[in-house]
């Protein structure tokens, strides 16, 4: 409901980290500020599969009693999986209001865009580049493996809006391309990355970012903690 955000103790489901997580608000067009009421006896899950009619929770707006839609709470473990948070009394719904940007904790505010499909994905990670300071983003000259890759002076970027978690190879192939051109470089996934990735991707310096349904990216290692820190 509307109200300060609380905040809970999540467990990872998959490496059993503990995690504080409080969920964000967003605001109604009555313009107070809405919150999903998080269950405290429910069971955080892991999002292994997308599927795009059931990302969405009807919350009622306390000052107004307005029933907006908007994205489950999730958080990004650095371990590499998307936890979904559980909501008091939640039901799917199937597509979802567009929630206006809601603003973020760092120090300059990030604008970002709804995912609902592969091409907000993009989008969204486009967007999260230019706040960094990256100009002249395109679609990268070469296309990766999997996803779609994107390029700016000095950094290469690889976008995976897919319902699997991103790999060892395509971990080793973004960044292969990215040395090639002497070039830094990032990765954006919708599904997390696998553990082997995650390792992988330490090992190699390259940054991991999991794409939330609001569209804002969350660092998963500290490699991509170090980019996010760029953005003065």
């Amino acid at each position: 409901m509307g109200g300060m955000p609380e905040s809970v103790a999540v467990c990872c489901p998959a490496c059993g980290r503990e995690h504080q997580y409080a969920a964000p608000s967003y605001p109604c067009a009555c313009g107070a500020p809405v919150t999903p009421p998080l269950d405290h006896h429910g069971t955080p899950t892991a999002v292994v599969h997308r599927a795009w009619a059931e990302e969405w929770v009807t919350v009622p707006c306390a000052a107004c009693g307005r029933r907006g839609q908007w994205p489950y709470p999730e958080l990004g473990c650095p371990c590499g999986t998307v936890v979904r948070i559980p909501v008091a009394g939640a039901r799917s719904e199937p597509g979802g209001a567009e929630p206006p940007a809601s603003p973020s904790r760092r120090r300059r505010v990030f604008q970002p865009v709804t995912i609902r499909t592969a091409r907000d994905a993009v989008t969204a990670a486009a967007l999260y580049l230019r706040w960094l300071g990256y100009r002249d983003i395109r679609r990268a000259d070469q296309r990766p493996p999997s996803g779609i890759g994107l390029a700016a002076r000095g950094l290469l970027a690889q976008v995976d809006p897919t319902v699997r978690p991103a790999a060892v190879r395509d971990v080793e192939c973004l960044w292969l391309t990215a040395m090639t051109e002497s070039a830094g470089c990032a990765y954006f996934s919708l599904a997390g990355f696998s553990p082997e990735a995650r390792a992988r991707a330490d090992a190699l310096g390259v940054p991991l970012f999991v794409l939330d349904l609001t569209g804002t990216p969350q660092p998963v290692n500290s490699h991509a903690d170090a980019l996010d820190a760029t953005a003065d």
